[in-house]
């Protein structure tokens, strides 16, 4: 590991340790989920260092616990999933043109909510070693909150559980509010989205369909409105993507 590398590796784990409490808090209630499905301790620090997901989990969990089919649970885990797609297109866009595969391949293992708005906001091209920076702290901290979950959710107050849960929302608009102040396009999608997502949620024309699908659809529609009302000027962006300051480590 190069000099550089190490410095933007350090950088990520600083960047992702409020992610891993955040993780460790939310993930306590996964645990209860795993425990009511059957699963011990063990077999749950395994699915959540495997899946670090919580849609895609708790929808598991439910449907292990339903006695459904490895099908039934692979195409549910997909579609609760399928948003991570989107990202890791989006996150793609950030990483050097010549970045290798297997650089590609550990970053998408672990594109999460989170994890993917700390890494899109670097300034220029993504240092690979920042991903695995935030990645090396946030799998640790979902695994071990659900290890723990199956162990003392149950023991915990149900109002203590849920309230260690809103950590997670406070993590969202530190990633949100920043970009939305210095840019009014930002915040004016970023409002729209949250009333469309609000009406999508209420209204019963939608009863049917799926979170996931719910997430992807909005997403693709408000990116392509933004894209084709308000079009990003390469020209004066391009500096961003200078030699010298391509994986230049970021410091907030």
């Amino acid at each position: 590991m190069t000099t550089e590398n190490k410095i933007c590796f350090l950088h990520g784990m600083r960047d992702g340790s409020p992610i891993a409490l955040g993780y460790f808090a939310v993930a306590f209630t996964l645990g209860i989920a795993a425990r009511n499905a059957g699963l011990s301790a063990i077999q749950a620090l395994i699915a959540s260092a495997l899946n670090n997901a919580s849609a895609g989990e708790y929808a598991g969990f439910a449907l292990i616990a339903a006695g459904s089919s490895y099908v039934e649970t692979a195409i549910m885990t997909l579609v609760v999933n399928a948003r991570y797609l989107l990202m890791s297109c989006a996150l793609s866009q950030k990483l050097k043109p010549d970045t290798h595969l297997r650089h590609r391949m550990l970053i998408a293992y672990d594109v999460t909510d989170e994890i993917f708005g700390i890494c899109v906001a670097q300034p220029g091209y993504l240092n690979p070693w920042y991903a695995y920076g935030a990645i090396a702290v946030a799998i640790p901290g979902w695994a071990l909150g659900t290890f723990f979950g199956v162990i003392m959710g149950n023991v915990l107050p149900t109002r203590v559980v849920s309230a260690l849960s809103v950590g997670l929302y406070g993590m969202f608009l530190a990633i949100i509010i920043p970009p939305a102040r210095k840019d009014r396009v930002i915040a004016g999608v970023v409002a729209v989205g949250f009333a469309a997502s609000f009406l999508v949620n209420r209204l019963p024309v939608f009863d049917g369909v799926s979170t996931g699908i719910k997430t992807i659809a909005l997403t693709v529609a408000l990116a392509f409105a933004a894209a084709v009302l308000f079009p990003t000027d390469t020209d004066k962006k391009s500096g961003a993507h200078a030699p010298d300051s391509e994986n230049a480590p970021h410091s907030p």
